[in-house]
């Protein structure tokens, strides 16, 4: 495994949607792109007499700021970006990396706040590694992390899209059932160097999508509640067997996209 080496000073954006998922029969399965944003702006100094060589630095205003962890070791989007980098044999930040966040997604909302956290890690790590991984391949990444595919796949694709998790091969299968600890370890204060270095890789093809048409005349409005709502607890509701008359119902309603599309 290797550091990044030093090279010229540059600076990039990365701006990733809020989204809607779960909407009418396309439950875990459609999800819909809004205009709202996570906007990451990043600089990467090349290290001078009079910058030398420093850690990460993260900067972050907008909705979130008061709780969002600055630590990039603790912040879920560059422990991410660390996460697709270390899979590629790069096991660190750069140095002298900043990066400036301003977010208008709120949290525990419904609007995919931590999906476009999870996109916009995905990216940063595909972007400071300079690995241009395919969107495809960009998508597997993410499905470590967010095991379901309607928000992640929305907030990388755009628009209007419809996804699912493919059947995979028993290897492949067991590869992308590790526990989400073993993906995006915790870093406790007093860990090395070593820590954290040798992720599991995703399997390809984990996911597919068909991105659909959508009307221009169609607007989105986001009611938007005081209150926070995590997903396990929203989708603790939910019924755990349905009744023959659900499932007819459901029957006659759209069907996932066909892997071939």
């Amino acid at each position: 495994m290797s550091t990044m080496a030093a090279a010229a000073s540059r600076s990039f954006t990365i701006r990733v949607p809020a989204t809607s998922a779960n909407i009418g029969p396309g439950f875990d399965v459609v999800g819909l792109s809004l205009s709202l944003y996570l906007t990451l702006t990043v600089t990467v100094a090349a290290p001078s007499h009079a910058s030398p060589a420093a850690p990460p630095v993260i900067e972050y205003t907008g909705e979130g700021a008061a709780e969002v962890p600055l630590d990039p070791y603790k912040n879920l989007t560059t422990r991410v970006a660390l996460y697709v980098l270390r899979c590629h044999a790069i096991t660190s930040f750069p140095a002298n990396l900043s990066i400036r966040v301003a977010n208008e997604i709120p949290f525990g909302r419904g609007l995919g706040s931590s999906g476009a956290a999870v996109i916009a890690g995905v990216l940063l790590g595909d972007a400071l590694g300079d690995l241009r991984l395919p969107r495809t391949r960009l998508l597997d990444f993410a499905l470590m992390i967010e095991r379901h595919p309607d928000n992640v796949t929305a907030a990388l694709v755009g628009g209007f899209v419809g996804s699912y998790l493919r059947d995979l091969a028993p290897a492949a299968a067991e590869a992308v059932s590790v526990p989400l600890s073993e993906v995006l370890p915790e870093y406790p204060p007093d860990a090395g160097e070593d820590w954290g270095r040798d992720p599991p890789l995703p399997p390809h093809g984990i996911g597919h999508y068909v991105r659909f048409g959508w009307a221009p005349s169609i607007r989105a409005v986001a009611i938007v509640p005081r209150f926070e709502l995590s997903t396990a607890t929203a989708r603790a509701v939910l019924p755990h067997t349905y009744s023959r008359t659900d499932l007819v119902r459901r029957a006659r309603a759209p069907s996932p996209p066909r892997p071939r599309l």
